[in-house]
This record gives structure tokens, C-alpha cells and sequence, in this order.
């Protein structure tokens, strides 16, 4: 099933109802979804590969505090932020200021910026890890099953 766009975000709880919460394609919501993107958005950072370790760690242990609470849909979120780690520094590493299209809405020209394709290197892994662990799959499919 697809996120749902139609909610009132500014007013649900997600932790409260998790009923709500939609998985979605990708990075879908990732900015919408609270409480989870208050306690997430802080720490995600990617401007140095040093700055994207410490954020991909951060993050990456709030996953894990997610996880002894049984919360998928703060794992989801952590999931989803991990996952824009990776797109975002992509973007970046790949387009001089992250503008994949000009003003006239031509393509840009890439210039690699190895500096920021470590940084989606290290988002890259972390975000793997995320998404194969066993315990999230297993959150995953019964969120889906529960509650589509």
C-alpha cells in the first residue's frame, strides 16, 4: 500500500498510532511523521564523511533503540532517513550544490565530489544493514499485514 498523504500530519502521534502509518516507496513521508522525525532529523547530516559516520551511527542506534521497544514505525523511519543519507549525498557527490537540473531545466553536467560519495557510501551501508535485519523484515511484513 502507498503512504498515505491524505493524513493530518501536524496532529498525529505516530507513536500513539501506529495504526496510521503507512510504509510506503523509499524515502516516502520521511519529513511528515512525528514523532519520529524530530528525534530523527537532528542527527542526519552529511556535508564530510566524518559528519556522515557520526550521523549514520546516531541514527543507526536509534534503529536499535527502536527495536528492543518493538517500534516499526520508528525502525521504518530510521530505515528512511538512513535511505535519504545515501540519496542526498548521491545527489550532491554526483551535481556541484546537489542541482541535478539548471534554471532552463537541462540536466547539469555530474562532477564528482568524492567527498560527498564517501559520505553516501557510509549512509549506503548503514542502510543496508537496516533494511536486511531480520527482525525489521519480520516488523515490516507484520505492520503490512496488520494494518496494510
Amino acid at each position: 500500500m502507498a503512504f498515505d498523504y491524505s493524513l493530518d500530519f501536524e496532529h498525529i502521534d505516530f507513536r500513539k498510532h501506529p495504526e496510521k502509518y503507512r510504509v510506503g516507496k523509499g524515502e516516502q513521508g520521511v519529513l511528515l511523521v512525528e514523532p519520529y522525525k524530530s528525534e530523527i532529523l537532528p542527527h542526519w547530516r552529511f556535508r564530510t564523511p566524518e559528519i556522515a559516520e557520526e550521523s549514520a551511527d546516531a541514527i543507526y542506534q536509534l534503529f536499535l533503540t527502536y527495536k528492543e521497544k518493538s517500534d516499526f514505525v520508528g525502525m521504518d523511519m530510521a530505515r528512511k532517513f538512513l535511505q535519504m543519507g545515501y540519496t542526498r549525498s548521491r545527489r550532491y557527490a554526483n551535481y556541484k550544490g546537489g542541482k541535478k537540473y539548471s534554471k532552463d531545466g537541462e540536466r547539469n553536467e555530474r562532477q564528482i565530489d568524492e567527498q560527498k560519495a564517501k559520505s553516501a557510501a557510509i549512509f549506503m551501508k548503514k542502510w543496508k544493514e537496516v533494511r536486511e535485519n531480520k527482525e525489521y523484515l519480520t516488523f515490516k511484513k507484520e505492520h503490512q499485514k496488520k494494518y496494510g
